[in-house]
């Protein structure tokens, strides 16, 4: 079979058959007697064995290798393909994720794209003051996408930087919601634990919801704990629970204490979150340290209920109780 004829059946051109021959990958076994080359079924097997290898992304050199050498094991190729096209792969998602992000920030002209694109570059900066300078000024100078802003701050470790994004994401809207709330699933608890920082940054209801569902059902304490707070600081009375155990564990207890403290200026709840602070005092189960934390959460809660279990642990057999109560009641009497 003549070149040309080749070439239509293959698919591959002249042009790259004479390269292939030029390189020793494909030589044609037999001659007209015109001079013109001539390829039998086995030459073109090989072409079609090249293309099949050439399309999984070989090189040439790797091809010719692979069809050569009877001592060549594919293995090692294949795994250094795999992390060449993973890599690609990563860089072209990378690229084609800045370019929906210019998009969606709507530039209207070239300057626009030029000055959105500076901002994602400082976003990725290594210097953390360069990272916090772009995350204030995506608020008022060129507004970044906030989708950009809720992936920075969840990979952000550096607080004073974490802090100046979790302030742009609170004042772009709950546009970043989606990504926070896959956040909350990553397996890496720094991760889990920056997306509840930032969900309780925005004050809307949508971060509201997402908040009450990670306090009634995610597997995480970490997680529960920052929504708790901030829904007891929102009115949620299912926060109740774990903010009682908070003050009892001294896990950021007086940021507990105050939630209570917010909760209980509802008169419904105030004799709920006594019963509760209570209960664990009477439990036999808190130290006396604990038992210190809850008198003294006592004392922002209103009402009656509140001022009795004060007068109570007035007389309690621990000094540091009875102390800490008796405190606690004269700053109720004084206001």
């Amino acid at each position: 079979m003549l070149i040309g004829e080749v070439a239509r059946r293959s698919g591959v051109s002249a042009r790259m058959l004479r390269h292939y021959e030029s390189l020793g990958l494909v030589r044609p076994t037999g001659r007209t007697g015109a001079g013109y080359r001539e390829y039998s079924d086995e030459d073109i097997r090989r072409i079609f064995h090249i293309e099949s290898l050439r399309a999984l992304g070989l090189s040439l050199r790797d091809i010719g290798r692979a069809l050569d050498d009877p001592g060549f094991t594919p293995s090692e190729l294949v795994d250094d393909l795999v992390r060449r096209t993973r890599e690609r792969i990563a860089r072209e998602t990378e690229l084609l994720t800045r370019l929906r992000r210019i998009g969606a920030a709507e530039p209207a002209g070239w300057e626009d794209v030029l000055q959105t694109v500076a901002l994602l570059r400082a976003l990725g900066s290594k210097s953390a003051g360069t990272r916090q300078r772009a995350a204030l000024s995506s608020v008022d100078e060129m507004p970044v996408p906030v989708e950009a802003l809720a992936e920075a701050a969840l990979r952000e470790t550096d607080p004073n930087v974490a802090g100046a994004l979790r302030w742009a994401l609170a004042h772009s809207g709950d546009g970043g919601l989606a990504l926070l709330a896959e956040g909350l699933g990553s397996p890496e608890p720094e991760v889990r634990e920056r997306a509840v920082q930032s969900i309780a940054e925005i004050a809307d209801g949508a971060a509201t919801a997402l908040l009450r569902d990670a306090l009634m059902n995610h597997p995480d304490t970490v997680v529960r704990r920052y929504a708790a707070v901030v829904l007891g600081t929102r009115g949620v009375a299912e926060a109740v629970p774990i903010l009682v155990d908070m003050v009892v564990e001294e896990a950021h207890d007086v940021d507990a204490a105050d939630a209570l403290g917010a909760l209980a200026r509802d008169p419904a709840l105030a004799d709920r979150i006594t019963a509760g602070l209570v209960a664990r005092l009477t439990r036999g189960t808190a130290g006396p340290a604990a038992r210190r934390r809850l008198a003294q959460a006592l004392a922002d809660i209103p009402g009656v209920s509140a001022a009795r279990a004060l007068l109570d642990l007035a007389e309690d057999e621990d000094r540091a109780v009875a102390l800490t109560a008796t405190y606690v009641l004269e700053l109720r009497g004084a206001r």
